[in-house]
């Protein structure tokens, strides 16, 4: 049985909130061709494009689309030349997460409380404005090459901001097809072996974060691969970050290791976007083509005897490959995308929660066996 254990000693400082974190304000992707990017990202996930910044906006350094549905912004940025970070970004790493953005009540006492507490400085606290008002933004490092912006609108200094997002943005509503996409629910980030504990601490002692929920390695394992997980969250639980590592599996390559050779460091593996009806949205995702990993048909055999009584008829859920996990307080039906760049490394999950607060830890196994078989396509196994 998994070992699934929730950890309440730190929620102290967890509820304390050191850096005034309110929610994840957007996540920015670099990728190498932002406008078919967003073209991707608009047909095949249904975001509408928001707002805009490129040559036609005076930006002469890269292009960046905000794509918006419900309450998820991904911004996605192209390098409009060598010297642009986003380009080595993209040479190193393909198409991946650069910056998990935050909405903080102030960027300057975010940026400095984090410096305070050991985070490494990237960009120091400074006015960015345009004709819409102003903006204070900072970031620190986290792990690889991914950075943590903090974003503040209303500071001390009487700061505020009335454009469409961002400075240097303007409206440009473009309307995809939306498929019920709500939210981010939480972020994986994969990591070196022996670098997870690392960057738990990270969490913790920099941002105020709590281990929510650890997951042992000695049962997330297959007969070629294992992975240890920690949860980490914030004290309200509206930011969730599990931390992954590989482990030694009895042969082969770890998925999480096969993410990290394919991306050459730590970053970001996927982005779990939460919905309000899963059926709905799984079914409207793949009409527009987009691949998800798939189960045996004997896992829904065994569904009801061990989850119990559920709304969903199974029929429906072996029809779309939806998988189904329950904790003390209900069950969360989920799936998961196949890597969605040419390198697999980024893919997406889309879960719905029906009071269950867990990970979905029953499918582990399952899950793993399908990522496995992908593996053994992609001769990385």
């Amino acid at each position: 049985m998994i070992t699934e254990t929730s950890v309440t000693v730190e929620t102290n400082a967890a509820l304390a909130n050191p850096l005034g974190l309110k929610k994840i304000h957007h996540v920015e992707f670099y990728v190498g061709n932002a406008k078919q990017a967003e073209f991707y990202y608009r047909k095949a996930f249904g975001f509408s494009r928001a707002a805009y910044s490129g040559l036609e906006t005076g930006n002469r350094e890269s292009t960046s689309y905000l794509m918006r549905q419900g309450n998820v912004n991904f911004v996605l940025t192209a390098a409009m030349g060598p010297e642009h970070p986003a380009a080595e970004h993209v040479k190193q790493h393909g198409d991946g997460v650069k910056d998990i953005a935050f909405y903080v009540e102030d960027a300057d006492h975010a940026f400095n409380e984090a410096v305070r507490r050991g985070a490494t400085p990237v960009i120091k606290p400074h006015d960015w404005k345009d004709e819409h008002g102003i903006v204070r933004k900072a970031a620190i490092a986290t792990y690889g090459d991914t950075i943590h912006s903090f974003i503040s609108y209303n500071t001390n200094n009487g700061h505020n901001y009335s454009g469409p997002f961002l400075p240097g943005f303007v409206s440009q509503p473009v309307d995809g097809e939306g498929v019920g996409l709500m939210l981010v629910d939480h972020i994986v980030g994969n990591v070196e072996l022996g670098k997870m504990n690392q960057w738990c601490d990270f969490y913790r002692d920099v941002l105020g974060f709590f281990r929510y929920i650890t997951f042992d390695d000695k049962d997330i394992s297959t007969e070629y691969s294992a992975l240890m997980s920690i949860v980490m969250s914030d004290g309200q639980h509206n930011i969730k970050f599990p931390i992954n590592e590989p482990a030694e599996g009895k042969g082969g390559k770890s998925q999480i290791q096969e993410y990290i050779d394919f991306y050459r460091s730590a970053g970001a593996q996927h982005v779990a976007l939460l919905c309000r009806d899963i059926r709905h949205t799984v079914g409207m995702l793949q009409d527009n083509g987009v691949e998800f990993l798939r189960v045996p048909d004997t896992y829904y055999e065994e569904l009801r005897d061990r989850v119990g009584e559920i709304d969903e008829d199974v029929e429906d859920l072996k029809r779309l490959g939806i998988l189904v996990d329950r904790d003390d307080e209900g069950y969360l039906l989920q799936i998961f995308t196949k890597p969605v760049e040419d390198r697999p490394t980024v893919f997406y999950e889309i879960l719905q929660r029906k009071g269950c607060k867990g990970f979905g830890k029953g499918n582990f196994k399952a899950l793993f066996v399908s990522i496995e078989e992908e593996q053994r396509r992609r001769g990385n196994l």
